[in-house]
């Protein structure tokens, strides 16, 4: 049987969660540019165009999990890899949003 993970106590965002889409393709594109790739090299060997793999990169494209898996294997990672490096990503940025929350606090306070 599935275990239930309780959701996280509600309470007042500051600022807009990151979505996934933009934190994926922040990822993609790094990956790429770490490879020292073009974005035709990528999306030719991902069997996608250029123009859908740049939207992917630039949070503008929800793709489907075939097309993530696409760039993945393009890019030499696997999906657990990426998805462990998009979930890192997001709780860093969280962290930072989470200290900067507490700046702004300590800052109106004094």
């Amino acid at each position: 049987m599935a275990e239930i993970i309780p959701l996280p106590s509600k309470r007042t965002p500051r600022e807009p969660e990151p979505l996934w889409r933009d934190a994926l393709g922040d990822l993609l594109r790094r990956l790429r540019h770490e490879r020292g790739e073009r974005l035709a090299d990528t999306a030719d060997r991902a069997g996608v165009s250029p123009q859908y793999l740049s939207e992917i990169e630039r949070g503008l494209k929800e793709p489907s999990s075939e097309m993530i898996a696409a760039v993945a294997g393009a890019l030499e990672v696997t999906l657990v890899e990426l998805t462990a490096a998009v979930a890192d990503d997001l709780r860093v940025r969280a962290a930072e949003r989470a200290v900067v929350g507490v700046r702004a606090a300590y800052t109106l306070a004094a």
